[in-house]
């Protein structure tokens, strides 16, 4: 058989399967490297803050290239807009979460954010918002669903999002909202908020997801690559087995010739 594979055009044969198997192994090894997708941004740039004017348009859907960045902002709470977001879980205790309009210094149309100031156990009125001029830092989350019936006799939501925080506050607002990391004074003091816990939210996980249909696709060019070089196997023992059949019928028509031939011989 090996004689055989070794004919001129089993060889080219040859060529041609390796270069259709390099091909698909190369095809292979682009989905495998594509099966995997990072996290839209890196903890290294979350984790550095940035001027929430500038980052993030007021009207415009908060992306995964914009959520979870640290942001900072200066302006001042709008008194009397506390909303209570339940349940919220702190430390493994169930609780609330106090909501605030926020009026961004520098944001077009004098737009809003709703900043998260803390959780507090129960749902009871929470403390007064700071007064006066404030920087604030903290960590922009993209909005929540609203909710799709909500009881008026309720004295907390069951969702953070924006869009019906616009509709009660009356107010045009960023998309999404900040949860308060740290909140300080004009002259850089630190605010403390009675009966508030401060809450830390971390990065989103930055482990690369897989993408099962890309490791499929990959598995399949490699069986493809495969099977290139198995069709050139089967045409080439094909081959080898009909020049087997054809020796096989040439000696046996000379075995047949030389006995009608001994038998000639032999009547004579």
């Amino acid at each position: 058989m090996l004689k055989t594979a070794f004919k001129p055009k089993w060889l080219l044969a040859l060529l041609a399967a390796l270069l259709l198997a390099t091909g698909f192994v190369a095809l292979s090894g682009w989905q495998f490297g594509s099966s995997e997708t990072e996290p839209p941004v890196k903890a290294e740039t979350t984790e550095k803050a940035v001027p929430l004017v500038g980052h993030h348009e007021v009207g415009t859907e908060l992306l995964g290239n914009k959520a979870d960045q640290i942001v900072t902002m200066n302006g001042k709470f709008v008194k009397g807009t506390d909303e209570l977001i339940a349940p919220r879980i702190e430390d493994g205790k169930k609780g609330v979460w106090v909501v605030s309009e926020f009026k961004v210094d520098g944001a077009p149309d004098d737009a809003t954010i709703a900043v998260v100031r803390g959780w507090q156990p129960e749902a009871n009125t929470p403390s007064p918002v700071p007064d006066g001029e404030l920087k604030i830092t903290g960590r922009l989350m993209p909005t929540e669903g609203p909710e799709n019936e909500h009881d008026l006799r309720s004295p907390t939501l069951e969702t953070l999002s924006s869009a019906q925080l616009a509709n009660i506050w009356d107010s045009i607002m960023y998309s999404g909202f900040v949860v308060a990391h740290d909140t300080q004074t004009a002259d850089g003091a630190d605010v403390q908020e009675p009966g508030i816990t401060e809450i830390f939210i971390g990065p989103q996980p930055q482990e690369a997801q897989v993408n099962w249909l890309n490791v499929f696709y990959g598995i399949e060019w490699v069986v493809f690559a495969g099977f290139a070089l198995f069709l050139w196997y089967r045409m080439v023992r094909d081959d080898y087995q009909r020049d087997m059949e054809q020796i096989a019928e040439q000696a046996a028509a000379q075995a047949k010739k030389n006995a009608e031939t001994q038998t000639d011989d032999e009547q004579a």
